[in-house]
């Protein structure tokens, strides 16, 4: 197929495709309510699936609707370990296991999570990439903050009330495979987007 011609090229902007329709969806923890706030809410996971462009992996787990007579699936970024069928505990009184959703004033120090909230009620904005991990250096009980190690090494403070999930994002050690090729980097990254032909003039030459 042959390529657009100059003059008709003008003005009508870059070429560029998008990839949405791979996607599964927004992976995010669940929205912060009462029951997470006084107790904890049990969800189970359904399955674990691959989203083309994601290196890691994402778990379907479902939960009841704490007022509703009907059940919530959310989408989440899979931690190693997190097993189809497996139980997921979100909320203050979660016990400290693989998985489990709690604030980050509940967790011991030293302990390793991932998918940490900068900003309580977020649903999860750090450590996401597989293989990535936070560390819980300290708690400030005066402030009400949580310092943590993020994955790059910088230290960041946070609210003690954000949730993070208890362990590390699956899929590490993805890139530690040899590329060998050039054919399997070009088809490596034509999952994520679309690259420019590189041969094209500008639209305002």
């Amino acid at each position: 197929m042959g390529k657009t011609v100059l003059t008709c090229r003008k003005g009508n902007g870059s070429v560029y495709q998008v990839h949405g329709h791979k996607r599964l969806g927004q992976a995010r923890l669940r929205i912060l309510d009462y029951a997470e706030r006084h107790g904890f809410m049990r969800g189970i996971v359904k399955a674990i699936e691959h989203e083309p462009g994601r290196g890691a992996p994402l778990a379907r787990v479902e939960f009841r609707h704490p007022y509703k007579y009907r059940r919530v699936k959310e989408l989440m970024v899979a931690p190693e370990g997190m097993f189809t069928g497996q139980s997921v505990l979100c909320g203050v009184k979660a016990p400290l296991a693989i998985g489990n959703v709690l604030p980050l004033g509940q967790i011991t120090e030293g302990c390793i999570v991932c998918n940490v909230e900068a900003k309580v009620g977020d649903r999860g904005t750090l450590a996401r990439a597989s293989g990535d991990y936070c560390i819980i250096i300290s708690h400030n009980q005066e402030t009400g903050r949580t310092r943590l190690k993020l994955p790059s090494g910088q230290k960041k403070t946070v609210p003690s009330s954000c949730r993070a999930m208890i362990g590390i994002i699956a899929g590490g050690g993805r890139i530690e495979k040899p590329v060998l090729k050039a054919g399997n980097s070009f088809y490596r990254f034509r999952g994520k987007r679309r690259g420019s032909s590189r041969v094209d003039l500008q639209a305002c030459k």
